[in-house]
């Protein structure tokens, strides 16, 4: 019997290791999987890569992980966001690395390893600091730089419903860059505010199939 629920945010993180590249979902504060980053910080894994829209704010969250030396690089395309403290002080004393995405690139990126596609050619970026080091071709007559995929180990998503298959199902903005990311990781964990019985989701409905989720654990929504 398929059933990819899981009884606790620890059992959730279980084995994430450390030096993994995780990518956590969220744009602003939608969508963002807090509950299982805190599990993964609780969990201890450090040296991470993290992909994600910004470098956090606060103390909260991706915030939490960087503030606690358990980041080694951040992927991401907004790094100096309202209250991005503990980014910008480590950042200033050398202590992380920084690789700066255009949105559309980092989200294009990620589901480029989810289709299994070598790369891809876009004009955003071609005539800038971003290009150094990458390949340039004049396509239509515009410069167009070559981007590689970018996978994850792991992928934390929050969703608003799941069956016991791991089918989701989001709610508004949150969905942002969770179905991407799910695709595009070798392990993806995801918090749901509520499990259903299988067949009360309406197929229509269903925006990342169990298919691409291997651990759901439910977290009340607050």
């Amino acid at each position: 019997m398929i059933d990819k629920r899981v009884a606790s945010l620890a059992d959730a993180v279980a084995g994430i290791t450390d030096g993994a590249t995780v990518l956590i979902g969220g744009f602003g504060d939608s969508g963002v999987p807090v509950e299982l980053v805190h599990a993964l910080l609780d969990q201890g894994a450090r040296d991470l890569t993290v992909v994600t829209n910004n470098a956090g704010a606060g103390e909260s969250d991706v915030a939490a992980l960087i503030r606690e030396r358990r980041v080694r690089t951040v992927v991401c395309s907004y790094p100096r966001s309202m209250g991005s403290i503990w980014f910008e002080e480590l950042w200033r004393a050398g202590e992380i690395g920084l690789e700066l995405v255009p949105q559309g690139t980092l989200s294009e990126r990620m589901r480029a390893a989810g289709a299994g596609l070598g790369g891809f050619f876009t004009p955003t970026g071609a005539d800038t600091l971003l290009a150094e080091g990458k390949e340039v071709r004049t396509i239509g007559g515009r410069p167009h730089v070559f981007e590689h995929p970018l996978p994850g180990d792991v992928a934390l998503v929050k969703a608003h419903r799941a069956d016991r298959w791991g089918n989701l199902v989001y709610r508004k903005a949150a969905r942002n860059y969770g179905p991407t990311m799910a695709t595009a990781a070798a392990l993806t964990v995801v918090q749901v505010e509520e499990f259903v019985e299988l067949g009360e989701l309406d197929p229509e409905t269903v925006v990342t199939p169990g298919i691409f989720v291997d651990r759901v654990v439910e977290v009340a929504a607050s």
